[in-house]
């Protein structure tokens, strides 16, 4: 197994439209480990961990989001700790 981990910041109309709802659900159904939360500045920020080819593919996804999201942009942010998170949760801010 190559396992993998990503945090990424997704900006655009993302919040109020279920998109950590969204991400949860798509995470769950890849076996992905990880969170996601509003931020304050309107954006959502994601951390993934699992296989590499199931956070590529959720990576995707969230290029795309929900229906009712615009994403402007996907972008990748070092991650600051190696612990590997259990199980995929929607933190609130």
């Amino acid at each position: 197994m190559n396992i993998i981990k990503k945090k990424l910041t997704i900006s655009g109309h993302v919040q109020g439209v279920g998109f950590r709802y969204f991400t949860s659900t798509e995470a769950k159904q890849r076996n992905l480990n990880g969170w996601v939360k509003n931020k304050d500045d309107g954006t959502v920020e994601v951390l993934l961990s699992g296989e590499k080819n199931h956070v590529q593919e959720m990576i995707a996804r969230l290029h795309e989001g929900p229906a009712s999201a615009v994403v402007n942009n996907v972008r990748e942010v070092p991650v600051k700790n190696n612990n590997q998170p259990d199980g995929f949760n929607i933190l609130r801010s």
